[in-house]
């Protein structure tokens, strides 16, 4: 059965050889439903709790949502590395895992970037492998400057028409520790909508970064070309003085929202306790 079992990992866990091209795409065996869906999460002063239940979280999908078929789905590493090979999910499984808690953000519209905050925000717990591990199976050549990333969705958002979702993190980003190939979420198996069976997890990012349905990591010398790299989630880098050159959305600057009062709360004592929190990529 394809792919075969070749060797066992510096983790001591088995890797399969690489299959053939676009094999791993096969484990997509729809997409339903198709198109463009977001579910909004509730108001800032509802998110009181420390963990975000799946039920609070918010969702954004852009070309549709990727059914997968889990016993036949593969984990393809390849590009610029010493040891190229692929992974079936009994054997991700087998490695070692961790769990990282993290805010989850969404940035808001990649057609018209906004200008204040969207408050699409959560707290969760993910579970996974981490993708340094992964990375140092493969032994990146020193050459190799980004991972891309590619989900097993394809479809169309906004008119433009993509045969994957591709996104690309820089090498130092990737061997954090705190990054994931996740398969849960709060304790429980990734859902088809959260991205399940297996998505990117990147704390300190937004949401756009952490491919779901996540099928391939491909080590390169340069940028993604995909069109959620170049068309799609970009904005004008605050530290040009022209105000022209553009930057990737990536990290999280701070943020905070206030969870009590609730909004149009009247007030009468001297003294007001305000509750909220606070977060970005780096701690504050």
């Amino acid at each position: 059965m394809e792919p075969s079992i070749s060797t066992t990992s510096s983790l001591g866990v088995e890797i399969s050889r690489l299959p053939k091209p676009g094999r791993e795409r096969d484990a997509c065996v729809r997409i339903s439903p198709e198109g463009f869906f977001i579910r909004h999460p509730p108001a800032p002063h509802q998110l009181d709790d420390f963990t975000t239940s799946d039920d609070k979280l918010f969702q954004t999908i852009h070309m549709g949502a990727a059914v997968v078929d889990t016993e036949n789905w593969l984990l393809v590493v390849d590009g610029m590395v010493q040891n190229p090979f692929a992974l079936t999910m009994e054997q991700l499984l087998k490695l070692p895992r961790t769990t990282v808690t993290a805010f989850h953000e969404c940035y808001g519209s990649p057609l018209k970037p906004p200008i204040d905050s969207v408050w699409r925000i959560g707290n969760v717990h993910w579970t996974g492998v981490r993708l340094a591990d992964i990375l140092a199976i493969a032994k990146p050549h020193p050459e190799a400057e980004y991972v891309w990333s590619e989900g097993l969705d394809y479809g169309t958002f906004a008119g433009v028409t993509a045969d994957r979702y591709q996104k690309d993190l820089p090498m130092q980003k990737a061997l954090g520790s705190e990054v994931l190939l996740a398969f849960e979420m709060n304790g429980h198996r990734l859902s088809k909508e959260r991205g399940g069976p297996v998505r990117l997890v990147v704390p300190g990012w937004f949401g756009t970064n952490m491919t779901k349905w996540i099928c391939r990591l491909s080590l390169q010398d340069k940028r993604a070309p995909g069109p959620y790299t170049t068309v799609f989630y970009n904005e004008i880098d605050p530290t040009d003085p022209s105000g022209s050159r553009k930057r990737p959305v990536w990290s999280v600057e701070v943020n905070s929202i206030i969870t009590s009062p609730a909004p149009d709360t009247v007030v009468s004592a001297s003294e007001v306790v305000i509750e909220g929190w606070a977060w970005c990529h780096e701690p504050v």
